[in-house]
């Protein structure tokens, strides 16, 4: 797959400024993306639920350059204000995607991103992001260009993009669930880019539930970058990476099948298993907090007390993901909203989700 597209530039005399605009939702994975080589490429196949209210609306403002200069003329917002952390970071993305987009060189852009839910708490803003940016670059070059008229391509390209700023986000780009990493489970399962396997699923997990329990709104102090980063020199990394394609294996199954039973016990020991890995690394550190560790035992006491399929996971910080399916959210709510919600700063209600949505601008 080779998406650099040297012939993707205009006259910037024919470029009228404009703008588009993108939602995108986060994802939790079920089988985790930990450990990565090369460009932004997966050291396991993951599989993960795409969320419906835990989202980043982004809007890319653009209009022709009038000066010479050939680097990437930006300016970033979050949540309304100038944020330059963030804009060198998403500077230097653009940059690494000029092959792909050379066409950006010719234009000043202006960024304003916005999230539904806290930033790099935890719950995978970065995935959200960077797939609502993703979206947006490929809609400017259907705008520019016509090209991407087919659906599925323009998915595809979005998915390998976002994967390049980020690499959860490529599996953002579809409804309800995907897989990213190849695997001899699926045949057209890629490392370079996402595919949608909700259709594939069993009824009862397409309309899965996922309610986010915020034990902490704060930024967590070690980035997932950064996390990724220690596996490389983790001893038990080769180990992990095999259990992790076991352990795929295993759950798409069960996903397909419609087991509930071995989803749960499959999710739960992979939420435990990337927490055990970041305490395991050369350089070890602990992002569960105390709150974590008792709304999971006060979940898996009431499971095993009233018999309803209810689990957790977690993403690479201290808040829960309840999971559940729909005949029983009525129960699994009430118990939330009784005993764990002492526990939580907030609590998003989630649930598989539709998957991202284009946006009118002004």
């Amino acid at each position: 797959m080779d998406y650099t597209n040297s012939h993707l530039v205009i006259e910037t005399t024919k470029i009228d400024p404009g703008a588009v605009s993108w939602r995108s939702p986060s994802n939790i994975a079920l089988i985790k993306y930990w450990g990565k080589h090369g460009r932004q490429l997966p050291q396991n196949p993951s599989i993960s639920f795409t969320l419906d209210q835990a989202f980043s609306e982004t809007i890319l403002e653009y209009s022709p350059k009038t000066g010479a200069d050939q680097g990437i003329e930006l300016e970033f917002f979050f949540e309304g204000e100038r944020n330059d952390a963030f804009q060198q970071k998403v500077q230097k993305y653009l940059e690494s995607i000029t092959d792909i987009f050379p066409f950006l060189r010719q234009l000043k852009l202006k960024i304003r991103s916005s999230n539904s839910f806290p930033h790099s708490a935890g719950i995978a803003s970065s995935a959200s992001g960077m797939s609502a940016l993703a979206l947006c670059l490929c809609s400017l070059e259907y705008e520019l260009f016509g090209t991407l008229e087919n659906d599925q391509a323009f998915r595809q390209k979005a998915s390998y993009v976002a994967r390049l700023g980020s690499g959860s986000a490529c599996r953002s780009i579809y409804a309800s669930a995907a897989v990213w990493g190849q695997t001899t489970e699926i045949e057209s399962a890629s490392d370079l880019y996402a595919i949608p396997i909700g259709e594939e699923l069993h009824p009862v997990f397409q309309t899965f539930h996922d309610d986010i329990l915020i034990v902490a709104k704060a930024e967590k102090k070690v980035s997932s970058r950064a996390g990724h980063g220690l596996m490389e020199n983790n001893v038990y990394a080769e180990d992990r990476y095999r259990q992790a394609k076991q352990r795929f294996r295993q759950l798409y199954t069960a996903m397909k099948s419609g087991d509930l039973e071995t989803f749960g016990r499959t999710t739960e020991a992979e939420a435990l298993t990337l927490h055990a890995m970041m305490m395991a690394g050369p350089t070890p550190y602990l992002l569960l907090q105390p709150h974590t560790i008792s709304i999971i035992q006060r979940l898996q006491a009431f499971r095993a007390s009233n018999d309803i399929p209810v689990y957790f996971s977690l993403d690479a910080g201290p808040n829960p993901h309840i999971l559940y399916p729909d005949t029983v959210a009525k129960e699994v709510q009430q118990f939330i909203r009784g005993e764990l919600s002492q526990w939580c700063e907030d609590w998003i209600e989630d649930q598989a989700g539709l998957g991202p949505l284009q946006l009118e601008v002004d």
